[in-house]
């Protein structure tokens, strides 16, 4: 049985004052594999603490210095490449091939983070005064589950490049992943009280990071309904927010696209993460004479589709995070059943040989009218909504028509009548014939999809304020 009872504050693996348990459930069999400590008020305060007395100093530290502390934590990550995508795998059941993406996408981050931030000017000339770009303060930072090292590095990165400290709150079932990124961070020598994690339960130790005054920012991955809840907390002491929220993604595939190639990109897309992502390209939208052409094919892909042990490397479907995660994902199969809704495969029989882990069948509804609630709600698993359209201007129509606006897809065999379509699509981050990451690109959404953006020159400035002097 595994047992994490220590937390990073101030440079040090320290017993935590908080003594409640949270039990370590291995999703593919539900066996419990040990026990963390969760922190409370009080080791969140003494992180913010740490954090506050480490942003005098480091808030202070030249361009080429943080680049260096960058530098060093790009070398510690890569050595143990290995190690994170494992411990990935193994604590929330992510799929391999998915882990070790994010894995190596963290690498390409904090790289791309250096790259941005040597070509950065923190003093800049507008009009006839100068602007300064100052570090926001102390930066609390709140995050999910479901790829949870991979925000951590984008999210600190960027705070590092700006001169800022941070306290981290990861998902408390993250503790295991959180354990290995703390190492690493340590390993790279960062100063005492730079970075900072508290693991601990979102109405506690969250509540405190939302509420504390000495923290100036909250960078925010998960719900929208918990990011309007941070939202509405910080306001109180006017803390900056960047808030990276839910998403129900269209993926338009037009009339001239190869659907070949296109409906089994599309089906990955949806089930990126096993379904558990918020990116993930639930709503396929396809021309209304091409349906049955577009649902034999997605039939068949999902048909050879490994849906089994997340260690093994052709499973492109593994367990959901939780049984309140699995049960939540069948209701909403029974809600899309009730809705009418065809369903072309998949359903809520657990998978042969699978029945003691919380997997659901790869499951595809088709025919699905854009006003049900499997269309318009983030169901978080393996469940795609095959949406008919008329005409390009229809489709576009039903892509926008969502709450939601973070990411979208779009498949044409003309790449400039593509880039037409998605110019007109309200979503922060758009792939055109695939799925793929700009590590300098902004990521961030529109509408109830979040405030802000993430990466590149974007991300690092909404870790800063500028202070204009005139003369």
């Amino acid at each position: 049985m595994k047992s994490i009872n220590t937390m990073y504050i101030n440079g040090e693996f320290v017993t935590p004052h908080g003594t409640t348990t949270f039990d370590l459930i291995n999703p593919v069999n539900n066996q419990k594999t040990g026990e963390a400590v969760l922190g409370d008020e009080i080791d969140t305060q003494n992180a913010i603490t740490a954090a506050k007395e480490a942003f005098k100093t480091f808030s202070k530290t030249t361009k080429q210095e943080r680049i260096t502390y960058l530098e060093k934590l790009l070398v510690v990550i890569s050595k143990r490449e290995k190690d994170l995508t494992d411990i990935m795998v193994e604590e929330y059941g992510g799929t391999f091939q998915f882990c070790s993406m994010v894995t190596q996408n963290m690498i390409n981050d904090i790289n791309a983070m250096i790259d941005t931030l040597k070509d950065f000017d923190f003093e800049q000339t507008t009009g006839n005064s100068k602007v300064f770009l100052q570090s926001v303060g102390v930066v609390g930072i709140i995050i999910p589950w479901n790829m949870s090292n991979g925000f951590i590095v984008t999210k600190l990165s960027t705070a590092i490049a700006a001169g800022c400290t941070s306290v981290v709150k990861p998902s408390e079932m993250s503790t295991q992943q959180t354990q290995i990124m703390a190492e690493c961070f340590h390993e790279a020598g960062l100063p005492k009280g730079v970075i900072n994690f508290v693991n601990g339960l979102g109405d506690i130790v969250g509540a405190e990071i939302t509420r504390n005054p000495d923290v100036s920012k909250i960078a925010f991955t998960g719900s929208t309904v918990v990011g309007k809840m941070i939202a509405k907390g910080a306001v109180d002491t006017m803390k900056r927010v960047t808030l990276e929220l839910g998403g129900k993604s269209p993926n338009i595939i037009l009339d001239d696209a190869n659907l070949e190639e296109a409906v089994p990109t599309a089906i990955f897309a949806a089930y990126l993460n096993s379904g558990q992502a918020c990116a993930a390209a639930t709503r396929l939208l396809v021309p209304v004479s091409k349906l049955d052409e577009v649902n034999a094919i997605a039939k068949a892909t999902v048909q050879n589709m490994k849906v089994g042990n997340p260690k093994d490397a052709d499973t492109v479907v593994g367990p959901m995070v939780s049984k309140k995660q699995y049960e939540r994902v069948l209701d909403y199969i029974r809600i899309g059943q009730k809705e009418g809704a065809v369903l072309l495969t998949g359903g809520t029989d657990k998978p042969e040989g699978l029945e003691e882990g919380n997997f659901v069948k790869a499951t595809i509804f088709t025919n699905v009218n854009n006003n049900m609630r499997i269309a318009r709600e983030e169901i978080f698993g393996p469940v795609l909504c095959i949406i008919p359209y008329n005409d390009e201007k229809h489709a576009v129509a039903i892509a926008n028509d969502t709450d939601y606006g973070l990411a979208a897809y779009v498949s044409s065999g003309n790449k400039e009548r593509a880039y037409r379509v998605a110019s007109q699509i309200d979503a922060g981050r758009i792939c055109i014939n695939g799925i793929s990451h700009d590590s300098k690109t902004p990521f961030g959404g529109f509408k109830q999809s979040g405030i802000g953006r993430e990466y590149g020159v974007f991300g690092l400035e909404e870790y800063l304020e500028p202070k204009a002097i005139l003369e």
